[in-house]
């Protein structure tokens, strides 16, 4: 069961959501998860101090995982998560009532929420994608965050996230379509406790200095190895308000991003 009630979600979010949200990837062994493998990426997440965990998505290869793998694959990492850390899933899937069945799964697991991603297919409409929302959060007392993607199909307009973030439970959104100007007026043009992620770690230490508080669901703990903790230095700086000194540390690091870049 989740930490907070409907009405305490946007509360207990801008309290809880804050950091380094990571995304582990998936081993697999033979086309199957390899849960011994899974457990130890796991466990590493949270060796290196991860803020929270969100998990199932694109990257964790459960696009491509047989309904019972889906579920199992939650499973194995709510047991090895053993509530050590805030844990997330991401949810695809165009069927509303697939969604909830993911949802109701996930909650009897311990997980605080979902990121969900609007149907890829016939919701197109602003009211269509409001209704499929509302749906879920009527029934559902988990936390959602949006995924505002082109992968959808249908980037969530302006206004439609104005409506939006009035629900109840939904608490964020992951900023997918990955230009910085909207990331920026969504922050300015919505309601002041609902969570925007811009997760791009090349500009992090600007969004914590606007008002961004974290990077969700995204790859920084594993992009920069050894390196990891001048991302947390910097974080740790920037939330003290020594600005010279996380821009130092975060100007560092932009080698390993160029890099980064080349190769993806």
């Amino acid at each position: 069961m989740a930490d907070f009630t409907r009405s305490e979600a946007k509360s207990w979010a801008n309290k809880t959501i804050r950091g380094f949200y990571s995304a582990p990837i998936t081993p697999i062994t033979d086309n199957k998860i390899d849960e011994a493998k899974l457990r130890e990426n796991i466990d590493t997440y949270i060796d290196w101090g991860v803020d929270g965990l969100v998990v199932g998505g694109f990257a964790a290869e459960t696009w491509n995982m047989q309904p019972e793998e889906w579920f199992r694959y939650h499973d194995i990492v709510a047991d090895a998560v053993a509530g050590r850390t805030d844990l997330w899933s991401i949810i695809l899937d165009p069927s509303a009532d697939f969604c909830l069945r993911k949802l109701d799964h996930i909650e009897k697991l311990g997980y605080s929420g979902a990121e969900v991603m609007n149907p890829m297919t016939q919701l197109r409409t602003d009211s269509e994608i409001f209704d499929f929302f509302k749906y879920l959060t009527d029934a559902s007392n988990l936390a959602v965050c949006l995924y505002r993607t082109p992968v959808s199909g249908k980037v969530l307009s302006l206004d439609l996230m104005k409506r939006l973030v009035d629900l109840e439970t939904v608490v964020c959104v992951k900023q997918g379509h990955l230009n910085r100007s909207e990331s920026l007026l969504l922050r300015r043009e919505l309601r002041d406790d609902f969570i925007v992620s811009d997760p791009i770690e090349q500009f992090f230490v600007d969004d914590l200095r606007l008002g961004g508080q974290v990077l969700f669901a995204e790859f920084s703990y594993l992009l920069y190895g050894k390196k990891r903790e001048v991302l947390r230095s910097y974080y740790e700086d920037a939330l003290a308000g020594r600005w010279d000194d996380a821009f130092n540390k975060w100007l560092s690091l932009r080698p390993i991003w160029e890099l980064y870049l080349i190769h993806i």
